[in-house]
């Protein structure tokens, strides 16, 4: 029989590709066991990987979009009997096309997952690590939570309020010696926007993408660090977050049409 771990546990989630998986990596290869969550039968194959970077890991398949996907994810942290070091709250998802066009239950549907589950598991995760005085946890948004964002306009607002919420959850926890970071991707390299219908667009294939491993180390680096925000990309990434601090809203809504907007055929 083999003997118990005495690695930290750490909770990722949309583990399965893009900044996820990546976060994973990081974190089995800097000494993290994982109960590590996806939609499909990938995340197996992603666990695999885990364990070949040194973690003992526990792939959950479940859709967090609901309420009992939430639920059997936090089950299997729960199972474990270990305290959870740290978790990443990072599955979520867009919807692109003009909001006249898209389907009312997708973007339910996205709501579900992007704040709602955030909102579900963070109540968990949040108890958890009070109770033990101790932990990490990494809340994903994206630079789309400093504007307006037309041709996805429900994404744009459902990141600014993990934003928030991360940012206040972040207040109420530091007396219990748990910290909370926000993580603000630019556009990354993954399929990210291929996945929200957006191919035919300024932001599909030929848009110069920031590296998700890039984006997934900087992330890491901050909530290892307790860092209350960071937004993760390049140079020209930075400069962007910092101008949204300035720029009047219309002005930045009409600059993202421009990007989001189908091209006719």
């Amino acid at each position: 029989m083999s003997s118990p771990s005495t690695r930290p546990l750490a909770l990722v989630t949309g583990a399965s590709n893009g900044i996820g998986y990546e976060i994973a990596r990081l974190c089995a290869a800097n000494g993290f066991d994982l109960v590590a969550t996806g939609r499909s039968e990938k995340i197996d194959e992603a666990a695999e990987q885990f364990t070949r970077d040194g973690a003992h890991v526990t792939p959950v398949r479940a859709d967090l979009g609901e309420a009992n996907g939430v639920e059997t994810v936090w089950k299997a942290v729960a199972d474990t009997g270990r305290p959870l070091s740290a978790a990443v709250l990072n599955a979520g998802r867009s919807i692109g096309g003009a909001f006249i066009d898209t389907h009312l239950d997708d973007e339910l549907s996205l709501l579900s997952l992007n704040v709602t589950s955030v909102v579900h598991l963070a109540k968990h995760v949040a108890r958890h690590m009070a109770a033990h005085h101790a932990g990490k946890i990494l809340i994903t948004s994206s630079l789309s939570a400093t504007l307006p964002t037309p041709y996805e306009t429900v994404y744009g607002p459902s990141r600014a309020f993990t934003r928030m919420f991360a940012l206040g959850l972040r207040e109420e926890l530091k007396e219990h010696g748990v910290t909370v970071t926000c993580l603000m991707p630019g556009a990354t390299d993954s399929n990210f926007h291929a996945r929200a219908g957006m191919d035919n667009t300024a932001f599909g294939p030929g848009m110069k993408k920031n590296s998700r491993k890039d984006v997934a180390r900087q992330g890491f680096i901050a909530m290892m660090e307790g860092r209350a925000e960071i937004v993760g990309g390049d140079t020209a990434t930075r400069r962007a977050a910092l101008a949204h601090r300035f720029l009047p809203e219309t002005y930045k809504a009409t600059r993202h049409a421009t990007k989001a907007k189908p091209r006719s055929h």
